[in-house]
Parts: structure tokens; C-alpha cells; sequence
């Protein structure tokens, strides 16, 4: 039961960053290097749910991944967007 309440409000805290995203689109607050090691290691933790059979680590770490995988689309299009406004320029 406290895993699957810690796994719903951790999971549940990146809701608000997501929306605020998607909303704006304004990524310039947000690392590219830990959302990067954070979707990383919720991927593993999420293979590992799957490989014990944990039904609160799969779920949690599901959905995580793909919130955390919207907020770095989202960086990673700005990042690229930038660097070919640099590029455009330079030339």
C-alpha cells in the first residue's frame, strides 16, 4: 500500500511540469542532463518492475517515462532549434 501511494504522488509530480510545458513550450528552465539521466533510470527501474513481476514499480515507471519523455521532446526541440538558429546565422 505506501508503494503504490509513494508511486502515485512521484508519478503525479511530473503532471504539472508536463502540462506547463506542453502549454508554453518554454523549456529554458529545464536541464537537458537530468532529464536525460531521468528517463534513463526510470527505464530501469522500470525493466526491473517487469522482471520481478511488481505491478506498482511497472505502473509508476510507465507512466513516468512517458511524462518525462514529453518534457525532453520538448527540450530536445528547443536545444535543436537553437543550434540551427546558430548555424543559420553563422552562415
Amino acid at each position: 500500500m505506501i508503494g503504490t501511494i509513494a508511486a502515485c504522488l512521484t508519478t503525479g509530480a511530473f503532471v504539472p511540469q508536463v502540462i506547463k510545458t506542453i502549454k508554453t513550450k518554454d523549456t529554458s528552465g529545464i536541464s537537458l542532463g537530468m532529464y536525460s539521466l531521468q528517463l534513463i533510470g526510470v527505464i530501469l527501474w522500470l525493466c526491473y518492475g517487469l522482471s520481478i513481476h511488481d505491478g506498482a514499480l511497472i505502473m509508476a515507471n510507465g507512466i513516468t517515462s512517458i511524462l518525462s519523455s514529453i518534457i525532453l521532446s520538448y527540450k530536445l526541440k528547443e536545444v535543436l532549434g537553437k543550434r540551427n538558429d546558430l548555424e543559420t546565422a553563422q552562415k
